[in-house]
């Protein structure tokens, strides 16, 4: 019985901590962006859509772009396409977000702020 009871509180703490290990995120899902410039002479408005899977910011088709997000909230991001390149961080909440960002398109040096609303 003794035996027993130590594997069944074994395999307890396996799974919590394997659960834990692999909890969501409150920011999972699909997320649209906009990132409207500010300064420079980059496009007025850059929109497009992420996904956040484990508090990790991907784009299906971008190669180059790496983000993640906080249980705080508090959002990072990179991305860089052709000669384009941005750099951002902001937060999110649990529908939408807001932040800053800067970067360059070719030789033009621009930045502005970005917002965020969940799908």
């Amino acid at each position: 019985m003794r035996k027993l009871s130590i594997c069944a509180a074994g395999a307890f703490v396996f799974v919590a901590l394997t659960s834990t290990a692999y909890a969501r995120s409150a920011y999972d899902g699909s997320w649209n962006l906009a990132f409207v410039t500010q300064r420079g002479a980059c496009d007025a408005v850059y929109n497009f859509t992420v996904n956040v899977f484990n508090g990790v910011v991907t784009h299906p088709n971008l190669v180059k772009f790496r983000g993640y997000v906080r249980k705080s909230g508090a959002v990072r991001a990179s991305v860089t396409v052709h000669d384009k390149y941005a750099a951002g961080s902001g937060r999110l909440s649990s529908a939408s977000g807001r932040g800053t960002w800067s970067g360059y398109s070719g030789s033009a040096r621009c930045s502005g702020y970005w917002t965020a609303q969940r799908n």
